[in-house]
């Protein structure tokens, strides 16, 4: 099953979010299923992000956006753990410090875009300013309304610069949000994860649903797509969403870059470094095979 075929936001879709089961699993069984599935894809995400390190000419952005506890870390988690530290970055987006508050909206999230060669994940991100700053009416509407657009056209650029964009919208119930918060009151180990702003924002619920629901209809594109993803069930979220970097990622032409040196006469300096070496160790230098 193509899985960015079947939770893909069609641009200008006047999406509702009701309309798509946040508890489907697309007809598999359980979590045991689809292990096997997510650690294939994983393993293809790792192989993949050393090519695109090697290559160097291409990037991928990955975003992720949700309601409070649909699993946002839990997909850093699980599905990039196993990718080289070295080409990857991982961005959580809090309120703006003074400094982003003095700039543009988008002033933060570009200076955190991969660069070539990188995969960049933002845990929130620029959606934010039409997500929450609406929800709250933090700056009015006049402003927050044209911001679709420069959105449009900051990923427009990024494109065009061999950026890859794939975001996602982890879609939970509210009932799986709650029995998520018992979760960590009753585990120790997740108490620090609660804060007093995971009750107040539920009341906003259906504000935050509306607010998800224009902006991902008038921010997918083909070249920066929205995927509307079940996260009730973990497993399942885990399933889709590495399924689609891996396609994706295997669709960039992703490839060794040419050697840029003389083969043959490297392997003749190191043949001359190799003798040399055994000379100092004062042992016999092997044969070469050569006449």
């Amino acid at each position: 099953m193509d899985f960015r075929k079947q939770f893909f936001v069609s641009p200008g879709e006047k999406l509702k979010l009701a309309g798509i089961d946040p508890a489907q699993t697309a007809g598999h069984a359980s979590s045991e299923e689809a292990l096997p599935e997510i650690q294939k894809n994983v393993i293809r995400m790792d192989e993949l992000q050393a090519l695109l390190y090697a290559d160097g000419n291409q990037s991928l952005l990955v975003v992720l956006q949700a309601l409070d506890a649909a699993g946002k870390d839990g997909v850093v988690r699980h599905l990039f753990s196993g990718m080289n530290p070295q080409g990857t970055r991982v961005y959580g987006f809090k309120q703006p410090s003074a400094d982003e508050a003095a700039h543009d909206f988008l002033w933060r999230a570009h200076q955190r875009t991969p660069a070539r060669g990188e995969v960049a994940v933002f845990n929130r991100s620029h959606y934010e300013d039409v997500l929450v700053v609406r929800v709250h009416q933090l700056v009015p509407k006049a402003v927050w309304s044209k911001r679709y657009a420069l959105i449009n056209d900051f990923e427009k650029l990024l494109d065009e610069n061999g950026t890859r964009i794939l975001k996602f919208f982890l879609h939970i119930s509210p009932e799986e949000q709650l029995l998520r918060f018992k979760q960590r009151l009753d585990d120790p180990a997740r108490n620090w994860k609660i804060s007093e702003g995971d009750y107040s924002e539920r009341e906003f619920w259906t504000d935050y649903v509306e607010a998800y629901e224009e902006a991902l209809s008038k921010t997918s594109s083909k070249e920066a797509p929205w995927y509307v993803i079940p996260a009730n069930h973990k497993w399942f979220r885990n399933l889709a969403i590495s399924q689609i970097i891996a396609d994706t990622m295997e669709e960039m032409g992703l490839k060794l870059p040419p050697t840029r040196v003389d083969l043959k006469e490297i392997a003749t300096k190191y043949h001359a470094a190799e003798v040399a070496q055994e000379k100092r160790a004062g042992k016999t230098p092997k044969p070469t095979g050569k006449k």
